[in-house]
């Protein structure tokens, strides 16, 4: 198993058109970014794919035309791990344990979320965009070493 890399990945959502400079610091080193919707503007996936491969889906704000080739939702396979990407929870579709999900990554709560629950890890990295209410600015970061998961909530200082 020494041979195994371990796989960063870099979650973010709720950018609502704003990328700050201190997400993209964060970022930083990421093998790949998850957006979990709610971009706001088309240049902040172009930011985030000079960063690293990006995944994205469409959030609820995200009705302008570029958003339209957004998909709702969205599989990404790392190795044996399989992440699920949606951006409302409450829209969840599927069994993600009878579907082979080991993380099911959302959105639009803005608020910063991570619990495991039949093996699953449920992770909503907050909101990079604009503040909401109290709620804190966030970015979340997942490590992959074959099938083990890591996971961190990052909160931004700004």
């Amino acid at each position: 198993m020494a041979n195994e890399r371990c796989t960063v990945i870099g979650v973010i959502s709720d950018t609502h058109g704003l990328l700050r400079p201190e997400a993209v610091e964060k970022l930083h080193g990421s093998d790949l970014i998850i957006h979990a919707g709610d971009v706001g503007h088309a240049e902040i996936l172009e930011q985030l794919r000079s960063i690293a491969p990006t995944f994205a889906v469409r959030g609820n704000v995200d009705t302008s035309a570029w958003a339209q080739a957004l998909p709702l939702t969205e599989v990404v396979e790392v190795g044996d791990v399989r992440i699920y990407v949606l951006h409302d929870i409450a829209t969840l579709d599927c069994d993600p344990v009878s579907a082979g999900f080991a993380v099911v990554i959302f959105g639009h709560s803005h608020r910063p979320h991570a619990e495991v629950r039949q093996d699953v890890l449920y992770l909503n990295p907050g909101s990079a965009g604009p503040r909401r209410f109290t709620l804190p600015i966030a970015v979340a970061r997942l490590e992959i070493n074959g099938s083990r998961i890591a996971h961190e909530i990052i909160e931004l200082r700004v």
